[in-house]
């Protein structure tokens, strides 16, 4: 199961595997769903958040995207609205329809070319989301196609990232998926406790980014320190279940808890760990088993986006 397996959820990616850089599109019903966002790393690139907040007059969202290429890459959410303009999809406003794209994205400039998807990029992946059928692809694609992980000693001694997904079918049928795209400082770890992929040390063997923290500090590199930014993970949690903004928000906290299981360190000051949980049906689940599932089909997912392709 994957995230495409709530319904109303379709996904679709435009990449570049020579620049390594790419977006990935989380098309939403027409109608739109209900959204909410957590952004708990510490530099974040993102767009159309601040309307996600309880309180704010915009409840539901009819896309999201998620972008290579740091903020050059956010250009990529003007193809989106395009796309959901051309089919009448959007806010109500009096004048025309004007579609809510809440938007992130991971910095990969220094993984291949400096280069990023643009609003062309952005509508070809709602093409291919709209298009879309069966299992939604996985590895280094879309928004993955640069992400690495395990940065903490240097680039050079990364894993790649990408993009991974995975579902969780509650008591009584009520789904929760997520997509992750996983850029991270910290390593990747699997629910057995193994470390899937992180920084290496020189002998190519996992040097452990904790670890190293812990006994022998910041490692100091003038040459080349970590970048503030440079490192971020991505996570849209989805749910048929039937809930507000509020509860979205609480969700998309918790699908954060499913980062910092997978991810060690996660949230630091050089990520900038994003996540959005939308709400596309009228099940009903109690909010306690959702936030169960938000955790472990984001851990499944990151999982997944270091091991799959």
């Amino acid at each position: 199961m994957d995230i495409a397996d709530v319904p109303g959820i379709r996904v679709g990616h435009w990449t570049d595997a020579e620049a390594r850089t790419g977006c990935t599109v989380i098309l939403l019903p027409d109608a739109g769903a209900v959204a909410g966002v957590d952004v708990r790393g510490s530099a974040p690139g993102t767009r159309e958040t601040d309307l996600l907040r309880p309180g704010m007059l915009v409840e539901r969202a009819h896309a999201i995207c998620l972008c290579g290429g740091s903020a050059f890459g956010l250009a990529a959410a003007d193809g989106v609205m395009r796309y959901l303009r051309e089919r009448g999809v959007g806010f109500a406003t009096g004048a025309l329809p004007v579609p809510i794209v809440p938007s992130a994205v991971i910095f990969d400039l220094a993984t291949g070319a400096a280069a990023w998807p643009g609003p062309d990029e952005g509508y070809a992946a709602c093409m291919e989301a709209a298009r879309s059928a069966g299992a939604v692809v996985e590895g280094r694609v879309g928004a993955g196609s640069g992400a690495t992980v395990g940065k903490l000693l240097g680039a050079e001694h990364s894993c790649p990232g990408g993009v991974g997904t995975a579902a969780v079918r509650l008591p009584g049928g009520t789904v929760v998926g997520a997509l992750a795209v996983v850029n991270a400082l910290g390593d990747v770890y699997g629910h057995d406790g193994r470390l899937l992929a992180g920084a290496r040390a020189p002998d190519g063997t996992f040097a452990g980014a904790v670890r190293v923290l812990l006994e022998e500090g910041t490692p100091g590199r003038p040459a080349a320190p970590p970048v503030a930014g440079a490192n971020t993970t991505l996570a849209v949690v989805a749910t048929d279940a039937a809930l507000d903004r509020t509860q979205c928000r609480k969700l998309a906290e918790l699908a954060q808890d499913g980062l910092a299981l997978a991810i060690r360190p996660a949230h630091t000051m050089f990520d900038g760990d994003t996540a959005f949980a939308v709400s596309t049906g009228q099940g009903n689940a109690v909010m306690t088993s959702l936030g169960a599932a938000a955790v472990e089909a984001t851990w499944l997912a990151v999982e997944r986006a270091v091991t799959v392709g």
